[in-house]
């Protein structure tokens, strides 16, 4: 990997990188320092993107370099080999036959060619997006193909390569890598690769790698009851912090890199316009992501309770005491996980509060499309995808809905109790008070006769001390409940008496 470093004996200086096969050293007369390091990266580009051009001539850059007329001998040296014809006495040669060695591959070493890709396609890119990147070519890509001309790398390189990565120390005890994990490494190759084939003209080695299957994770929300438990036992100074997380949905890094001048207390809004990543204020996740989110009642208490605190200290709406955002792997090893261990509530990433607040908002009855924007999503696909199987365990059962629409729309006429207490209709409206006592009262039951009289006098006296409501529509309102018919009295009759049967 081409870079710039310094002598041991007098903290000079030099290029290290490599041309034609060949690694190169180029001594300076520069000093070891931030300032002389920058512009000698800035040489050391210039010449790995000649090189990967093919465009580099080495004297332009070092014309005092012993290493010229070396690189001359190299460059016109010819391979001579006699050769004579199989199964042809040679008789008489002038000489040996003259072969031109065979030429060097046409496509620069692969660690060449990803720090070129890299430099032409960053000014894409978020600085955090940009240090993820470089994490993974310096971590994995790069000592492994090394200075491997991209043209050479084969499929079988790159599903051996796959394969390793699933045996390297994990984190923590694991063995091997996540799946999620090899497929952004091997997407990252699968950029580079697919750009080197459409430039240099060779066929991707890429194509058939598939991805791996990765195991699908559930969002685990909290109930209602846990939030309520939750902003309860909280210390008080971040209670409004967790406030504003459950019933706003915004994202770790939106919440973190809120500022005073993106809320606007008199429309009840929080612009989210920034994030907070990596120690550094980002553009947000997508362009979607830029959004206004309206403060709920307990939201807006809690941003008024805020300001008081932190309003003055600092541009940031939750900061620590320097006035700087908060660390989100310190809030959650000191106050989150703590927190739930003391709640005996299951261990789950802060980022449940984002789900949290989208599955009480669908439970609640707000519109998906609604909740979509609230959460910055173009569209209610990822919303019905992700969150829509929670809505029957917050309400209870499916159908609700339409179990309130018919009784909202049914429940119009009186309501007649079929044993001593009635109810009257208040005004137009649906209310119902206790009737005064002078309406008709229910119609008995028919006295059966003959042999059923004995089975069904049971049953007469069980349905009169049963208390039923009976809704009626408008036209019929006033007028007396009908009996129950014989044939549900004769089929009462025959699982009571079966000798009537």
């Amino acid at each position: 990997m081409p870079s710039i470093r310094s002598r041991a004996d007098n903290g000079l200086l030099f290029f290290d990188f490599r041309f034609q096969g060949d690694r190169c050293r180029e001594q300076t007369l520069l000093s070891d320092t931030p300032a002389n390091r920058k512009k000698l990266e800035k040489v050391l580009a210039k010449i790995e993107a000649e090189i990967a051009a093919g465009t580099f001539v080495y004297a332009n850059y070092f014309p005092n370099s012993k290493a010229l007329a070396r690189l001359e001998k190299a460059a016109g040296q010819a391979v001579q080999i006699a050769v004579a014809p199989v199964g042809v006495e040679a008789q008489h040669t002038a000489g040996p036959l003259k072969v031109e060695a065979e030429p060097a591959s046409p496509t620069p070493p692969f660690s060449t060619f990803a720090l070129q890709w890299v430099e032409e396609h960053k000014i894409e890119w978020r600085r955090s997006h940009l240090r993820s990147l470089m994490s993974t070519l310096n971590g994995r890509l790069i000592p492994h193909f090394k200075e491997k001309a991209v043209s050479q790398i084969t499929k079988s390189d790159i599903l051996t390569f796959r394969a390793t990565l699933a045996k390297v120390k994990g984190r923590g005890d694991k063995e091997g890598l996540s799946p999620k994990r090899i497929n952004e490494i091997i997407g990252t190759l699968g950029q580079i690769m697919d750009e080197a084939a459409d430039r240099f003209e060779f066929t991707s080695p890429m194509t058939g790698v598939k991805r791996l299957r990765v195991r699908k994770t559930d969002v685990d929300p909290f109930s209602l009851a846990d939030v309520q438990s939750i902003l309860t036992t909280v210390r008080a100074d971040y209670r409004d912090y967790f406030t504003t997380r459950f019933f706003t949905g915004m994202r770790t890094g939106e919440v973190h890199g809120l500022k005073w001048r993106y809320v606007d207390f008199e429309r009840r809004l929080i612009l989210v316009r920034e994030t907070f990543v990596l120690g550094e204020d980002e553009y947000t996740k997508t362009d979607g992501s830029q959004r206004d989110i309206q403060m709920s009642q307990p939201v807006f208490d809690a941003l008024l309770r805020q300001r008081e605190a932190t309003g003055k200290l600092s541009d940031y709406v939750f900061c620590n005491m320097a006035g700087q955002p908060l660390d989100n792997k310190n809030f959650s090893d000191r106050v989150w996980y703590p927190l739930l261990r003391h709640l005996g509530l299951t261990e789950r990433r802060p980022y449940q509060m984002r789900h949290t607040a989208a599955t009480l908002w669908l439970a609640s009855g707000e519109a998906p499309e609604w909740i979509a924007r609230q959460l910055g999503h173009t569209s209610t696909e990822m919303l019905f995808r992700v969150y829509s199987r929670y809505v029957p365990n917050l309400t209870r059962q499916d159908g609700s809905a339409m179990e309130r629409l018919l009784a909202s729309r049914l429940a119009t006429g009186q309501v007649l109790r079929m044993e001593g207490a009635h109810l009257q209709q208040v005004g137009d409206s649906n209310l119902f008070a206790e009737a005064g006592g002078n309406e008709r009262a229910p119609m008995p039951v028919p006295k059966p006769r003959g042999l059923a009289h004995a089975g069904t006098s049971r049953t007469r006296a069980s349905w009169s001390r049963t208390p039923q409501d009976i809704t009626l529509s408008e036209g019929h309102a006033g007028e007396d409940p009908q009996p129950p018919p014989w044939g549900a009295m004769r089929a009462h009759a025959t699982k009571l008496n079966p000798l009537h049967a």
